[in-house]
């Protein structure tokens, strides 16, 4: 049972895997993208068909591994019915679109992306449909929007294209911002987010108040992604993208994701007035509004994509009745559809790639040129229009069944006619495409002369049309699947016999009046056609249109408005709202009284606070003094660090000055491409205004502040005290909690160190090759430099600290683990050292003898780090868990080993080449900008060098 849950897994990732391969097999040509991007989807349909047995007979098969347990979240995945017949049917149907893609891509096409793309999509489809966690399945139901904007805009060089992805993504992206607040909804109420405790507790959430906010919420999701009114308008503007994409969005895989979230979701949400009322009719509006559209459609994607419309609101419609019966005709139905769609989307792009055009009214008479295309485009027609012996035939008769007997407000007769419409809607436009198409005299005025395509092209849609003929005269070859599937959905031990013969009854009725009807509107169909042309009617397309271009406007004012460029005013807007928040939070709050006494201030700590007072007083009122400013921040920085002094935290003051340091010299390099003083920008009124909301958050945070000085309180810190020894290994508790207890906070901080050094280097970059370049060029930097730029005593002293700041640099790394010390202090101790190396020998000198690249290091150092936290999981541990242990070696003392070390080296190696490819990157620019550079150490500038006669003289 392990081997088959552990199967479960490899199905859901084995698309994403796959998708690594059409990229570099396109290399090999088009047959071996091709069949690489094939065999992972047959592997996992071959999966599939192993734990399918058990499926069938009513099992349910799941697999779990926590993924981040304290959010819920787990990769949890279950097969059931309904898993089981929409994984076969993305993965049988994606088979089939793979080949069919194969032939009908251009050379010129890049078919390496399409297919990864494919693939791509193929997952995450898979993923929504086997998840058994909700927050996993909406990271999936995500995933589709986003690889399917990929598919639709695959032509990047049509408009067309280009819109209808932005369109879906827009519509399916917001309704999938609903659909998360209404599943938190559902998993906060139930108490779990796991899909199978949710299905179980429909009784609880249809009685919690929260059930109607949550119910609308997720059917935002499924109505936007299935295209049910009012939404339904951004699918027929899908159809930019190639025919593939088209039937395997409309067949097997996008449209249908919130048909399988409104079923999949049956047994917790229906059953109540809301969702009849509410999918109900959403679902029959849709199917009469899509099946009007559609008749009236020229393009045969666009009369195909409107028909897909109708029949999505069909099997809405069924599964918002709410019975078991419509619940069987819903899942029957979405079968069916399936085959008969996806063969006539393939027809129509067969016509489309041999007749270069899919405008009805410029084709006709292609039976006699292309009869094959003509055979499978009329049987899946016929089966899309209900006629008997034809699978789709049977699917809709069990539905105007479960139409003729359902009430809407009371009404006996309201849902049985507007399905009956719905039906005869259908017949009308499934018949308009053979006979419109494939009827009449041959034409001589085709873009291109049609023909049969080959065998590659139509075996897929032919294959199709086979199983549309063998489920229609033998439904019970489907009995199986319907059941399962149906019992997944209804929760109930369903028994289903599916027949061609239901007797007379009131659905044969409305089946011939469908029938009849929709040959009637065929035969009218020209003055029709006029009539609908010249009816005022609202376009879904312009008004959607408007309203973004409504919002985009409203957006730029308000943009305008708010971002105009003054960083004061953003800091001013962020501060005052943090300050409104805070005050609110505050006046809402219960604080204990005050149960600490304020403990005295000794003369000396009273000194250095006055004196860290008046420096950042000073930073405040001389700020335009750049440099005076930067001295008086190094004093407020040295005074910080007396503070940790005074308070017993060596480490943290060990570091302070280090950083401190480091900074210091970084803006000093800095600010030798700056002018002196910083230019007067604001007004009186707004220095006034701003410094109010300086005082206003001060005084909020001192407050704050004294508030949790003066109360007592339990903290973490008593954790790590009683346990850094015995769990870490270490004394030093600061260390042991940056690289055990809090490990995966500090490799993040290092990957950002590192990423900011990156972006400054990759900054400069643009600076000396961009236009900034040439006034780097015209800029006289060296006019006030001294002839003796690095003076002797500079120069000796750097030497002799070299090889002292690295010994203490090693020393503070070995000692961190048990005393003040670590990787982060000694990397910036050794980044100093080799600043001052810079400062007082010359960017170039010093570069020269540069062995190893910044570059390198940053890599490294998060490389080492990472692999580190990796090597727990040996031990079967959590990432990043620090093993320790002590090791006696003759004549050595005992001492100790602890993988925390290799991770302090990582971070040793990571702070070091940041900071030193910082320094890199700013000293770049006095070089370009035309400084001459020391070629030995103590070299003269010759651009200032005194003439031997004058120094004669």
């Amino acid at each position: 049972m392990q081997d088959q849950t552990n199967l479960l897994i490899i199905i859901a990732m084995m698309p994403f895997v796959g998708a690594l391969a059409p990229g570099v097999m396109i290399r090999a040509g088009r047959n071996a993208c091709a069949t690489f991007t094939a065999i992972p989807t047959i592997l996992a349909l071959v999966m599939l068909g192993i734990l399918a047995p058990d499926v069938l007979r009513g099992e349910v098969l799941q697999a779990r591994f926590d993924w981040l347990p304290q959010l819920g979240l787990s990769a949890s995945f279950f097969l059931d019915g309904l898993g089981l017949l929409f994984a076969g049917m993305i993965l049988g149907v994606g088979l089939l679109i793979i080949l069919y893609a194969r032939f009908y891509l251009s050379a010129e096409d890049p078919m390496g992306n399409f297919y990864t793309y494919l693939l791509l999509f193929q997952g995450a489809m898979l993923g929504i449909v086997l998840s058994d966690n909700i927050l996993l399945l909406l990271v999936f139901w995500e995933l589709t929007s986003l690889s399917s904007f990929l598919l639709i805009g695959y032509w990047k060089h049509l408009p067309e294209g280009r819109q209808g992805a932005r369109m879906a993504l827009t519509v399916t992206g917001a309704g999938g911002l609903a659909m998360i607040g209404g599943m938190l909804i559902l998993g906060n109420i139930v108490g779990s987010y796991e899909l199978t405790d949710i299905l179980a507790s429909g009784e609880m959430i249809k009685a919690d108040p929260l059930y109607l906010p949550a119910l609308i919420l997720i059917l935002l999701g499924a109505f936007t992604k299935s295209a049910q009114f009012p939404f339904h308008f951004w699918l027929p503007h899908a159809m930019a993208a190639p025919t593939p994409v088209s039937a395997y969005l409309h067949s097997a895989t996008m449209v249908k994701a919130g048909v399988f979230l409104m079923a999949r979701m049956w047994p917790a949400l229906a059953g109540t007035d809301a969702w009849f009322y509410i999918v109900g009719s959403v679902g029959l509006i849709t199917m009469v509004l899509g099946a009007l559209i559609a008749l009236f459609k020229d393009d045969l994607k666009a009369l195909l994509a409107f028909s897909t419309v109708s029949h999505l609101g069909l099997l809405t419609m069924l599964l918002g009745f709410g019975t078991q019966a419509a619940a069987v005709a819903a899942v029957f139905h979405i079968i069916n559809h399936l085959t008969f769609k996806a063969a006539l989307f393939m027809t129509a792009g067969i016509v489309d790639h041999e007749a270069h055009t899919r405008d009805i009214k410029r084709l006709g008479g292609l039976r006699h040129l292309m009869p094959i295309t003509f055979v499978i485009g009329t049987v899946a027609a016929l089966s899309m229009a209900g006629i008997p012996l034809f699978n789709g035939f049977l699917s809709k008769e069990m539905m105007l069944e479960e139409a003729s007997h359902t009430y809407w407000a009371g009404n006996p007769w309201l849902v049985p006619a507007l399905a009956t419409l719905g039906a005869l809607l259908s017949v009308a436009y499934s018949l308009r495409f053979i006979f419109h198409v494939f009827f009449g005299p041959v034409r001589d005025d085709y873009p291109h002369k049609p023909h049969d395509p080959p065998f590659g092209m139509y075996a897929a849609p032919a294959l199709l049309v086979v199983m549309v003929l063998a489920i229609g005269l033998m439904p019970w070859l489907a009995e199986p699947l319907v059941t399962v599937a149906a019992s997944a959905v209804t929760g109930a031990d369903l028994h289903p016999h599916l027949k061609i013969w239901h007797g007379v009854t009131p659905a044969l009725y409305m089946s011939i009046a469908a029938i009849i009807g929709g040959a009637v509107l065929l035969a009218l169909h020209r003055p029709l056609d006029r009539a609908w042309i010249a009816a005022p009617r609202p376009e879904a397309k312009v008004i959607f249109e408007g309203l973004v271009d409504w919002l985009a406007a409203l957006s730029s004012r308000v943009s305008a408005a708010l971002h105009d460029g003054s960083i004061s005013r953003y800091i001013a807007i962020f501060v005052v709202a943090t300050l409104g928040f805070g005050l609110v939070a505050w006046m809402g709050g219960d604080l204990p009284a005050p149960d600490r006494a304020m403990t005295p201030v000794p003369p000396v700590a009273g000194v250095g606070a006055l004196a860290l007072i008046v420096a950042t007083l000073g930073v405040t009122l001389g700020h335009r003094a750049r440099f005076r400013s930067l001295i008086i921040i190094g004093v407020i920085g040295m005074m910080v660090s007396i503070g940790f002094v005074y308070l017993s935290a060596p480490d943290l003051a060990l570091t302070q000055i280090s950083v401190e340091t480091v900074t210091i010299m970084l803006l000093l390099l800095a600010l030798h491409f700056l002018p002196k003083d910083t230019p007067v920008e604001s007004t009186g009124g707004r220095r006034f205004r701003d410094g109010v909301i300086a005082i206003g958050a001060g005084l909020g945070v001192a407050l704050l502040t004294l508030a949790f000085l003066f109360r007592s309180g339990s903290t973490i810190s008593d954790y790590h005290l009683a346990n850094s020894y015995k769990g870490g290994g270490g004394t030093n508790v600061v260390n042991v909690i940056l690289v055990d207890f809090r490990g995966y906070d500090t490799y993040g901080e290092i990957i950002v160190l590192g990423i900011a050094g990156l972006i400054i280097f990759a900054m400069m970059e643009a600076v000396l090759n961009g236009p900034a370049s040439r006034r780097l060029r015209n800029t006289d930097y060296d006019r006030d430099l001294s002839a003796d730029r690095h003076p002797l005593m500079m120069v000796v002293a750097t030497r002799v600290m070299m090889p002292i700041a690295l010994m203490v640099g090693v020393y503070i790394f070995l000692r961190g683990h048990n005393m003040p010390g670590g990787g982060f202090v000694a990397g910036l101790v050794v980044a100093i050292a080799l600043l001052m190396q810079y400062m007082a020998s010359g960017f170039a000198w010093t570069q020269a003898r540069q062995k190893i690249e910044y570059h390198a290091l940053i890599g490294w150092g998060v490389v080492i780090a990472g692999l580190t936290g990796a090597g727990a999981w040996l031990a079967g541990k959590p990432f990043l868990t620090s093993w320790f242990g002590y090791v006696h070696l003759p004549p050595i003392e005992e001492f100790e080993l602890a993988t925390a070390a290799l991770f302090d080296l990582g971070v040793f190696l990571a702070v070091l080449g940041a900071v030193m490819l910082m320094l890199y990157s700013l000293s770049r620019i006095a070089r370009y900008a035309g400084q001459t550079v020391n070629t030995e150490p103590m070299d003269y500038d010759p651009a200032t060098r005194v003439p031997d006669h004058e120094e004669a003289e």
